[in-house]
């Protein structure tokens, strides 16, 4: 049985890192005072953002421990206790906060490299209780840096994602959104792809969308709005 390439650590842990590289030399391009201004994400500054992405960091590291020792350890204890550690992380001043989001990755990374053939197998449970397989956080990490790079609204756009992470995401995020039971049946049909994707229900006619793939993913992530043509087409949330 093939595995899943959100599963395979050795494309994932190079995604991994080359989005935490991009996710930093973003970051660097931004002033203290960018800091503090809106973000693309309702509600956050870029501040939170990057708060966020550390915070995230240290959550997925706990995931590592669990499958590395057996012992029970949750990214969160719940979602105040998430919610607190952004808000907090926010605040901290410019310098801390980037020393925060290099270092943080930087362990996290280590963790990861403590694992082995075993305990990559270990059976983990994410945020919102799915059990996994600790080889899926590296994935989980690499929608973390590359998406949250694009939030920054520092320039960097969907479209600067490797092509195998825009697919692969598309292939995470077709089918999470497939078992929201208010999902419409829809069909990405990429144009710059040899392929397609299908959201929704199977015994109803897609409306089909033929944007680029980075496009779709932009629209699927809830990172831009759909297209004219399918304008009242209203996706749930990924996540």
């Amino acid at each position: 049985m093939s595995v899943p390439k959100r599963h395979d650590t050795a494309s994932t842990l190079p995604w991994m890192r080359e989005g935490t590289t991009f996710l930093l030399a973003v970051t660097d391009r931004l002033t203290d005072g960018h800091l503090r201004e809106p973000s693309a994400l309702p509600g956050w500054t870029r501040a939170h953002v990057i708060g966020h992405v550390a915070r995230n960091a240290e959550a997925l590291g706990r995931l590592a421990a669990w499958a590395r020792t057996g012992v029970e350890t949750p990214m969160y204890a719940d979602q105040a206790q998430r919610a607190a550690e952004i808000e907090t992380s926010a605040a901290l001043p410019p310098a801390t906060l980037r020393e925060d989001l290099r270092s943080t990755a930087a362990d996290l990374e280590n963790a990861l490299d403590a694992l082995d053939a075993g305990t990559w197998q270990a059976e983990v449970r994410s945020a919102l209780g799915r059990a996994i397989p600790a080889a899926e956080i590296p994935w989980m990490r690499v929608r973390e840096v590359w998406l949250h790079a694009v939030d920054l609204a520092a320039g960097a756009t969907v479209a600067d994602l490797p092509p195998d992470v825009i697919d692969t995401l598309l292939d995470d995020v077709c089918g999470m959104l497939s078992t929201r039971p208010q999902c419409p049946a829809v069909r990405l049909a990429p144009l710059d792809r040899d392929r397609t994707w299908r959201l929704g229900p199977e015994d109803e006619e897609p409306a089909v969308i033929d944007w680029t793939a980075a496009r779709l993913l932009s629209w699927v992530t809830g990172r831009s709005a759909a297209p004219a043509p399918v304008a009242s087409v209203t996706l749930p949330p990924w996540l």
